[in-house]
């Protein structure tokens, strides 16, 4: 019961920062996902240092550089939305990146002892399934007058709707799983991976995170959003998010740990989160910058 009631208070914390960051202003949901992308992105690499301890080796200029240069990928995303004056946050954003990038890896070739190609790859690997994806939600919400939601109208939404209904689709997709796998499912899905989870109960929750999207996209939606938007954000996230969970699941299993970190007593880390995200944002961004900018 106290577990129950533990994970119950987490969770109502957590929904109540994530709306708080996503709907009060552009810079709030900036500031939100900044800070989930750079403590997700430490949590992979502590993964990464568990099923390789090579990695646990690293200098402490490859370890704080890479961190650096995730923060300015980050805030070169935010394109020219923020500045202090003249000086452009996303301009300040590149430059640091840019820097750290070439100067993380020279320095460590120079200084190091033991320099590994290998290891530069793991962090490597940290931009791009972590901070990558967390930078292109940013552009999306950030990018939001740009987007055609309806076939007749420009920027007749909110910027955070296409962000936030990622999130809801990933959700419904993860508790209809649950529901008609437990009531259905028989035939594992990746049981090496996730045991717990079934094809019926995975295919299920795809098909029901759809339809529900059609459901309110026909009847209430459609002034905000295309009916095909709808239905397309909602497959990309049921889908890839699908993936998503899938692939961190590997890394936990690689790792040999239940979660990836502690920060949400009863729930696991960051990266366990928001494992569904990493997959869904990059083509969800695909989707919105090809089929829905001018």
């Amino acid at each position: 019961m106290k577990t129950f009631f533990t994970r119950t208070a987490s969770a109502l914390v957590f929904v109540a920062v994530m709306l708080g960051g996503i709907l009060w202003n552009p810079f709030t949901f900036f500031l939100l996902f900044f800070l989930v992308g750079f403590f997700a992105l430490q949590e992979f690499y502590k993964l990464m240092r568990l099923i390789d301890t090579d990695y646990a080796a690293i200098p402490a200029l490859h370890k704080w550089g890479i961190m650096v240069a995730a923060c300015g990928i980050m805030l070169a995303f935010t394109g020219n939305n923020f500045a202090i004056g003249s000086i452009v946050a996303g301009f300040i954003g590149w430059w640091v990146a840019v820097i750290f990038l070439l100067v993380m890896p020279l320095g460590e070739i120079l200084l190091s002892k033991d320099f590994s190609l290998k290891n530069i790859g793991y962090s490597a690997l940290g931009l791009l399934y972590v901070t990558i994806p967390f930078s292109l939600l940013i552009h999306i919400r950030l990018n939001a007058p740009d987007i055609h939601y309806t076939a007749a109208d420009i920027g007749t939404a909110p910027g955070w709707l296409i962000p936030l209904l990622l999130i809801i689709f990933i959700w419904i997709n993860d508790t209809m799983a649950y529901i008609v796998g437990s009531l259905i499912g028989r035939t594992p899905f990746f049981p090496s991976i996730s045991p717990k989870k079934t094809m019926e109960g995975s295919v299920g929750g795809m098909i029901l995170a759809v339809a529900a999207a059609g459901v309110y996209g026909w009847f209430w939606g459609r002034e905000y959003l295309a009916l095909q938007h709808w239905l397309v954000l909602a497959g990309i996230a049921a889908i890839f998010g699908t993936i998503g969970d899938l692939l961190e699941s590997k890394l936990k299993r690689m790792a040999g740990v239940k979660d990836s970190g502690r920060i949400m007593p009863g729930h696991g880390g960051f990266l366990d989160r928001f494992d569904s995200m990493l997959l869904a944002a990059p083509f969800a961004w695909i989707y919105v910058h090809f089929f829905m900018m001018g």
